[in-house]
This record gives structure tokens, C-alpha cells and sequence, in this order.
């Protein structure tokens, strides 16, 4: 019996998330707790519980039924199900119609879909250098008094 088969087709749904560049190497199932600190170079999802610290080289999924209480650091986020913590995404921050998130996140893109919850502080961080000039207009100038 071949448990780890690399070579297996499977199906893909059309509702896959968009920051999936290719499948999972580490999954928590739906009926798993873990408790602890997971780290992964390649991409995760997440069906289950997971309580601690989630550092993910990759991309992370964060299924419908998975309930993570953690602070989470990937290169992409997709959250189906609840998060409660600090989510730094390097690239990109997706929250479904279904997915809630309770916490700061930092991220450079940020996408709430219609339905989907998010309570907290959020950091948009890109390489862009702030304009040096960010006054409002001068009414008194605009108007020609003094």
C-alpha cells in the first residue's frame, strides 16, 4: 500500500483559493489538535486546531474547518475558518465569506471577501517610499486672502 504516492492526481476545485501555488506538504486534518509551534518550508493548510506559533515559509490555508489561536507568519494567507492572533502574510492576506480573523495582521495585500469577518489593526507594508509631500491644500492661498 502506498501511503505517500507523489503521483496521484487529484481533483482541484474551482473555489481553490487564489494564493495557492501548488498543493500542501503538511496537513492538519479535520480531526487533529496540535498544540505547539509549526514550522514548514513549503505550504500548510489547516482543517483542524492548532493553538501556538505557525511559521510558514510558503503559503498557508487555513480551511472552513479549521480554528487556529495563533501567531501566524507566511508568505500567503487564505483563511477559510477562524483565526484569533497576529497574522503577518509577506504577500497577500485573503479572508473568505466564511473565514473570521480576530487580531493585528501586517501584509502588503489585503482581500476581505464579501461575508468575511476581520476585527483588529491591520499594516499594509509595501517597498514604496512615502511621498515626501502629503499637505492639504491651502484654502486661504486658493482663495487669494490673507
Amino acid at each position: 500500500m502506498a501511503l505517500f504516492n507523489n503521483n496521484r492526481k487529484e481533483a482541484v476545485s474551482p473555489a481553490s483559493p487564489s494564493v495557492t501555488t501548488g498543493k500542501p506538504e503538511t496537513v492538519v486534518g479535520a480531526n487533529t489538535r496540535f498544540v505547539g509551534t509549526l514550522t514548514s518550508d513549503g505550504n500548510m493548510r489547516i482543517d483542524g486546531s492548532v493553538e501556538g506559533d505557525i511559521e510558514v515559509l510558503g503559503n498557508l490555508i487555513i480551511g472552513e474547518t479549521g480554528r487556529v489561536i495563533a501567531t501566524v507568519k507566511a508568505k500567503n494567507v487564505h483563511v477559510s475558518g477562524a483565526v484569533k492572533g497576529e497574522i503577518t502574510a509577506t504577500d497577500k492576506l485573503e479572508i473568505s465569506p466564511t473565514g473570521k480573523v480576530w487580531g493585528d495582521i501586517a501584509t502588503a495585500a489585503l482581500q476581505i471577501d464579501p461575508g468575511g469577518l476581520f476585527r483588529g489593526q491591520s499594516t499594509m507594508s509595501a517597498n514604496i517610499d512615502e511621498p515626501l509631500l502629503l499637505e492639504a491644500p491651502r484654502t486661504s492661498e486658493a482663495t487669494g486672502t490673507s
